[in-house]
Formats: structure tokens, C-alpha cells, sequence
């Protein structure tokens, strides 16, 4: 994990959101001076998402940590796309999962996740690319847009986490629909990557990345 300096968006989106949202107005400044300072490579955030997929956060936790005992904190896709998922589940992974990883894996040898180009497309098209890949959806798709590319207006209204704090800061805790979930940031375009990220803070002590 390499360390970064803050987006050039990320303190401009802070003040606007607090102006445009009262309950950011609230929490943003508890954690103003951080965000995505942090990046992993693009093949780490991928897996690393991939093994978050409907997981609580100490599981994918545990997985990842696993994996890199055994395969490296940066691993080299060459050496897992050549595993069987057989492998990857003697470490506690899924064998969906395994299987996903070692897909992943094989674009990234085979040339078919090219940064550059991805880094080229907008929002849409980038989760399209992605959604190509055996075991990559929408959700992990936009993980990638907010950790790895740091776009700063991605809405991920399939993140369990920030559907719960937008039920506990905006609805007094009543369960939230992914309608009323994008009612609620409307008033935060065109930095909803920033909104995110806070609302995920106010539910966790550490901050989430992949």
C-alpha cells in the first residue's frame, strides 16, 4: 500500500458538502483531514474487493491477510492465475470466490485490465469494462473507481455500509431503499465518493480501503 496525498477534489468537495447537506455538516469535520491517502495496485484492490463481496469487513479482513501471508502483500498475478481455486480454499476462501481471483488474475496476464485505458473511460464505462470479468459486478466495480482510479462522484447504492449509515444518520435507523438511498445524494453530486467515504468513517473507528 502506497501512501498518497489527498485527491486535489477531496478539500473543495468537503467544504461544498457541508454547505449542500446538514448531516455532513456534522460529520465531515470529524474526520476533515483524511480520505484516500492511500492506494493499493490495481490487481490487490481488485481481489481485495472480491473477497469483500458480501463478507463483513473482518472476514474479507482475515481472507486477505491469509492470502498475503502466503502470496505476498503485492502479489503477482502470473503466480496466481496458474493456482487452482483447490489452493486458494485451503486458505478459507470461498471456492467462488478462488475461482474469481484466479479469473482476475488471467486478465491481468493476458493484458485485458490495461490501466491506462481504464483510466481513460468515465465512470460507466470503466464499471462496464469491469463487469466483463467472471466474478466482477457493479459493487466491485465501483470500489475500484473510488480506491484505485479515486473518482470523485461514485455512488455505490449496493455498499451495504453506506446504506446503513444513511438509515441511521437521514431515516432515525429505518431500513433504507436504494430509491430513497438516491434521493438523499442528489445533494451530493458531483462529489459523492467524498460523502461516501465519510458516511462509511461514521460507522468505523478505521477507515476502509482495498
Amino acid at each position: 500500500m502506497s501512501r498518497l496525498a489527498l485527491p486535489s477534489y477531496w478539500e473543495s468537495a468537503q467544504i461544498q458538502l457541508m454547505k449542500s447537506d446538514r448531516i455532513l455538516r456534522r460529520i465531515i469535520p470529524l474526520h476533515s483531514d483524511q480520505g484516500l491517502t492511500s492506494a493499493e495496485p490495481p490487481f490487490v484492490t481488485l481481489i481485495r474487493a472480491i473477497m469483500a463481496q458480501q463478507a463483513s469487513r473482518q472476514t474479507a479482513l482475515a481472507q486477505w491477510q491469509r492470502f498475503a501471508e502466503q502470496y505476498g502483500w503485492q502479489p503477482n498475478p502470473e503466480k496466481i492465475a496458474i493456482l487452482s481455486a483447490d489452493c486458494l480454499k485451503q486458505i478459507g476462501l470461498p471456492k467462488r470466490k478462488a475461482e474469481y481471483i484466479i479469473e482476475v488474475s488471467t486478465h491481468f496476464v493476458n493484458g485485458h485490465i490495461n490501466m491506462a485505458h481504464l483510466s481513460s473511460l468515465d465512470n460507466e464505462q470503466v464499471i462496464q469494462t469491469l463487469c466483463e470479468i467472471r466474478g466482477v459486478g457493479r459493487w466491485t466495480a465501483e470500489m475500484f473507481l473510488i480506491f484505485n482510479l479515486r473518482r470523485a462522484d461514485v455512488l455505490p447504492l449496493d455498499d451495504a455500509a453506506l446504506l446503513k449509515a444513511i438509515s441511521k444518520h437521514y431515516f432515525s435507523g429505518e431500513p433504507v431503499s436504494r430509491f430513497e438511498a438516491r434521493e438523499v445524494a442528489q445533494a451530493w453530486a458531483p462529489w459523492c465518493t467524498v460523502a461516501t467515504w465519510h458516511l462509511w468513517r461514521s460507522l468505523n473507528a478505521v477507515a476502509v480501503h482495498y
